[in-house]
């Protein structure tokens, strides 16, 4: 059965229906969401976890600095995401929520396998619910606990520990350059100068500083560093 004619019958008006292959197309149209969303990829270290995104500020008169792609979640957690920003901002909304629950629980940081999970806890439920649509968005959760850790979770609610990974438009593209240059023997400085190069060359003639996005946590302090737009000059 053609996807039209699936379209057609209905079965992708409400994610709570199976077609009768077995599909969620109303979860498969969100997962297709994310990959129109802006750039974003992240990279474990050697000493440390970064993050880098594409801020895509496309009108001149936008204050570049007003438009946040990458967000503290703990003092050893940051985030990023790609989709829908409006939907990820809540989910970091509630990951910065549980993260401060869980210090005042228990007097101690949250875990990142903890505090994913019940993120995509909340994405997995909005697939059957009735009268709800799934969160559109994908989240790069990056943090250090003994060692530093990169976490994916998709709109299905699945989650995925990665090395070096990339969410949004160009994911095919960025992750194809990680394969061929990124070790884990990388440094974070080594780490964004790739994250930055790739960005370029994806972005091509569209490529400002002002559009990238970047942050780190290092492994000796866990504490989650926004990268200044100086230092992205500098290497571009």
């Amino acid at each position: 059965m053609q996807p039209m004619q699936h379209q057609m019958m209905g079965y992708d008006r409400t994610s709570t229906m199976f077609s009768p292959d077995g599909r969620l197309l109303q979860v498969e149209y969100a997962k297709k969401t994310v990959r129109q969303g802006t750039t974003a990829l992240g990279m474990v270290c050697k000493d440390g976890v970064l993050l880098v995104a594409d801020k895509r500020v496309t009108e001149k008169l936008i204050v570049a600095d007003s438009i946040e792609k990458i967000s503290q979640v703990d003092d050893h957690i940051g985030a990023t995401s790609s989709g829908i920003l409006s939907d990820g901002r809540i989910l970091i909304e509630k990951a910065q929520v549980y993260a401060q629950q869980h210090r005042v629980s228990y007097d101690e940081p949250i875990d990142m396998l903890s505090l994913v999970k019940e993120i995509c806890d909340v994405k997995q439920a909005f697939t059957q619910y009735g009268g709800a649509r799934p969160y559109g968005v994908s989240i790069l959760f990056a943090g250090v606990e003994d060692n530093p850790k990169l976490f994916l979770t998709d709109p299905t609610g699945i989650y995925f520990e990665y090395k070096a990974t990339a969410i949004g438009e160009a994911e095919v593209e960025i992750k194809d350059i990680l394969v061929k240059h990124y070790k884990e023997t990388i440094t974070i400085e080594d780490g964004l100068k790739l994250a930055v190069k790739a960005l370029r060359k994806v972005l091509g003639k569209d490529f400002e500083v002002d559009r990238i996005d970047g942050a780190y946590i290092t492994t000796k302090d866990k504490i989650f560093t926004k990268v200044s737009k100086d230092k992205i000059a500098k290497i571009t």
